[in-house]
């Protein structure tokens, strides 16, 4: 008798459909049973309002998970950067594949370069990380810029630079990569200038905690380097009790000579949405052989920034 389809659920975006198909593939072949994609609808989806004003955090991972404890889908993939930083005791984050570029891109009108781009050029993006840094770092070049907020899927936004009605939008390298469009990208945005979201480009697969078989084989698409990474890098978001609607960036890279990676640097960034005052700090230590290490590693950096007058800068919190 064959085993039946283990059912993947997913977002039904362009974007996630893309992601699940990776994963459901990746599965295929470890587990030897068919994968089928379920799709699900979020709130993040649906809802027309700005992700800041909806609270960022959860709002595309809340019908996925449903799904899973009502026993509808047999595990669920989210892009990492949409999960909340508390781990619900039922679900386990079974894995955390490598790592896709964590970088921010810009997609600008006339192939320009954020350097290239002219003096109020109109940058459009939803997220108030990105809005504080692109004001901070446009300011480095004599720059002011205008971000305008913007929702809506991939070829959404870029149409918004297609049709005129904005110069530039910025969007995450690692979902232009899963969807084959990274040739529309007219610069990298370095991550000296413009610090990705916690656990961008870097997927979470989740599936009930007492499913221990199917825990089991998932586990073995674990980057134990990608998950050090990204635990470091939430731990550091709990740690400033930040959602996603609070300017938040982080990225967690390993150093070595080429040969062995011998540190964890952990940078992060908290900033006021007009750029005008940003907490930037880092801290190097060794690469991290627990979730403990790693959590310890974004604990200590948040410790610094909140010394250095991180929280004043986050705003109100979205209640």
């Amino acid at each position: 008798m064959t085993e039946r389809a283990l059912r993947l659920g997913t977002r039904r975006s362009k974007l996630a459909m893309a992601q699940s198909g990776q994963v459901a593939e990746a599965v295929r072949r470890l587990t030897g049973r068919d994968v089928e994609l379920v799709e699900i609808t979020t709130y993040g989806d649906v809802s027309r309002e700005h992700l800041a004003q909806i609270g960022g955090t959860g709002v595309f991972v809340a019908a996925l998970r449903e799904a899973l404890a009502r026993g509808e889908v047999d595990f669920a993939v989210h892009s990492l950067k949409d999960l909340p930083t508390t781990q619900p005791d039922e679900l386990a984050l079974a894995a955390v594949p490598k790592r896709e570029d964590p970088r921010d891109v810009l997609i600008a009108r006339d192939g320009l370069t954020f350097e290239q781009l002219p003096n109020g050029a109109r940058i459009g993006t939803g997220s108030p990380r990105r809005m504080a840094q692109l004001n901070a770092y446009a300011r480095t070049h004599g720059l002011t810029v205008e971000t305008v907020p913007i929702r809506g899927n991939v070829d959404t936004r870029i149409g918004f630079v297609r049709n005129g009605e904005l110069d530039a939008v910025v969007l995450a390298a690692a979902g232009l990569n899963r969807i084959g469009r990274t040739d529309e990208v007219t610069d990298f945005l370095s991550v000296d200038f413009v610090l990705p979201a916690p656990g961008q480009g870097a997927l979470a697969i989740e599936c009930s905690a007492s499913d221990a078989d199917l825990a089991a084989a998932l586990a073995e698409l674990d980057d134990p380097r990608t998950r050090a990474a990204v635990t470091a890098e939430r731990a550091l978001l709990a740690a400033l009790e930040a959602g996603c609607s609070a300017p938040v960036g982080a990225l967690a890279d390993l150093l070595g000579d080429g040969q062995a990676v011998t540190e964890m640097r952990l940078r992060g960034v908290v900033g006021t949405t007009d750029g005008s005052s940003l907490v930037q700090l880092s801290t190097t230590g060794p690469v991290p052989t627990s979730h403990d290490d790693a959590a310890a590693l974004g604990r200590e950096l948040a410790d610094e920034m909140l010394a250095k007058g991180a929280a004043g800068l986050m705003g109100e919190r979205a209640l």
